[in-house]
């Protein structure tokens, strides 16, 4: 612990220029000493830029952060891009120390924000960033567009105290148009504060989706008020016996406008007709024999199901979903549908039938694990693929032809992007049964070319799963998702062409201060050359 900290602290000075050249090399041989590689040219700040952006060209002088720095925004713009200037002050006051007012009208020094729903070549999403010596112009077609190229400024000056945008332009625009991360709240329950947290963290590298898994056999974690006694009993337990929790509707609405707000679509999974042990507890009417099991800490799978030929189970996922659908701005609904051993499959394939009838009615679209494609997959519905390399090929060539009949996938192989799967075997916490997956395990695939079959115009995008069996602190999750869901955001934003560990290595070692910065405990992995 104590050298973890002597890092940190190393890592801070370095960046507030405290330590010179002398200090610099000795922290370089650590690195060496550490398995960093050789020494290197050190990356400019346009090369460090994380996830790498489509285009980005130095020139000239750039723009000075300074006391009389103001952030502009035009005058018309509108509510949402002054609350995006405003978020983007609040992120840069802390690091600066500079006010960083927001003020109306685009002309003039300081740091512009300006819509232009004509800018060519960066899509809904994109953004063009222009430092010159007057200032820098973000550009976009749109709000998010704006608030993503703040994300890259951010990376472009200093961790700590004012400093030099670089002088040049940055046009860029995403690979993939679902770039998300989960949580499991159900296995260990966490509270909304520390889901914004995630958010937060998730949002300044350009991930734009966060799921949520808010029901499993050990706890349901969300307030219904047609079925009270799924939040009030079910949701009184977790794995190991804690005392579990659950989210009112308040804090659920105040986490998807947190979310939304930085343009983070929340993706609710109510999970069905298996991981159901929790609603069973609460409500003895949703088994087959009319007797409630009692509430679960293990963590086992497979052996929960509801009664899939009572009419009442449909009943309960309509009041239950609708519910659901109008708490929830976004446009999906997860249902789950993995690991149903406890259903036969004739009667998987039709409760999932009136599930996704269920979602249409209220007008969501269905995402659901990919065993859905085992079933009847409803027009539209998107398949969450987790399998991995032991994968059979029967299974891997359903999703091919679920996505050549208009399906939608979602990208998370368990054994590249399942973020509780360990580093090594060495690990703590995490678990194995897909495999260990190092830091480059996790950068070095294409997801536009995974899945046999399945073309890239397939592909919605990917996700980072994280459960939590094992999993009860803030240090531990941050442990385990950072720095891989690095590479998630790189994958899911970066060109095909941009892909290579070599250089992802080096600026993901230039992220160590920011993370330290954030106090975001991390994994040092040994093949990265931390700074």
């Amino acid at each position: 612990m104590r050298v973890l900290r002597l890092r940190r602290a190393l890592g801070t000075l370095l960046a507030l220029g405290v330590l010179g050249a002398s200090a610099s090399c000795t922290a370089a041989r650590g690195d060496d000493a550490r398995g960093g590689g050789e020494h290197r040219a050190a990356l400019t700040p346009f090369e460090r830029l994380l996830p790498a952006p489509a285009s980005a060209r130095a020139a000239g002088p750039g723009y000075a952060v300074g006391p009389g720095t103001v952030i502009r925004t035009s005058r018309g713009s509108g509510e949402e891009v002054r609350r995006v200037g405003e978020l983007l002050a609040e992120q840069l006051r802390r690091p600066t120390g500079l006010p960083l007012p927001v003020v109306d009208g685009a002309l003039g020094d300081g740091i512009r924000l300006r819509i232009d729903e004509d800018a060519q070549g960066v899509g809904e999403e994109g953004y063009r960033l222009e430092s010159r010596p007057d200032g820098v112009t973000l550009t976009a077609r749109t709000p998010a567009g704006l608030f993503h190229a703040g994300q890259t400024l951010r990376q472009l000056l200093p961790v700590a105290g004012p400093g030099t945008v670089p002088g040049g332009e940055i046009t860029d625009a995403p690979r993939f148009a679902y770039r998300g991360a989960m949580v499991d709240v159900a296995r260990h329950f966490f509270t909304v504060e520390q889901v914004k947290r995630y958010v937060d963290q998730l949002a300044q590298y350009k991930v734009n989706t966060l799921h949520v898994h808010l029901t499993d056999d050990q706890g349901w974690r969300l307030a219904i008020d047609s079925w009270p006694r799924l939040a009030e009993y079910g949701g009184g337990s977790e794995v190991g016996g804690g005392p579990g929790g659950h989210w009112t509707k308040a804090e659920y609405r105040d986490l998807v406008a947190y979310a939304g707000e930085r343009y983070v679509e929340l993706v609710p999974e109510i999970d069905m007709p298996g991981h159901v042990n929790a609603a069973l507890a609460s409500y003895a009417e949703l088994t087959c024999d009319g007797k409630a099991p009692a509430r679960y800490t293990g963590v086992k799978v497979g052996f929960s199901s509801l009664c899939v030929g009572k009419e009442r189970t449909y009943e309960f996922i309509d009041q239950v979903l609708g519910e659901l659908a109008e708490l929830t701005p976004g446009r999906y609904i997860h249902i789950g549908g993995d690991e149903a051993h406890s259903t036969p499959a004739a009667d998987y394939a039709s409760f999932m039938d009136r599930a996704q009838e269920v979602v249409a009615r209220h007008g969501k679209t269905v995402v659901a694990w990919h065993q859905l494609s085992a079933a009847r997959p409803a027009p539209g519905a998107v398949l969450q693929y987790w399998g991995h390399d032991r994968t059979p090929a029967a299974e891997k060539t359903r999703v091919a032809t679920a996505a050549g009949a208009g399906n939608p996938v979602i990208l998370s192989p368990a054994d590249r992007l399942y973020l509780d799967m360990k580093y090594d075997q060495a690990t703590k916490p995490g678990l194995a049964w897909a495999g260990v997956v190092p830091v480059k395990r996790s950068y070095s695939w294409d997801p536009g070319a995974y899945l046999p079959g399945l073309p890239e115009s397939a592909v919605l995008g990917v996700e980072a799963p994280l459960w939590t069996e094992t999993i009860a602190t803030r240090a531990d999750w941050e442990f385990m998702a950072f720095p891989r869901l690095l590479s998630l955001a790189e994958l899911g934003w970066s060109p095909a062409g941009s892909l290579d560990w070599d250089t992802y290595s080096r600026r993901l070692a230039a992220q160590g201060p920011f993370l330290d910065a954030q106090d975001i405990t991390f994994h040092r992995a040994p093949d990265v050359p931390w700074q």
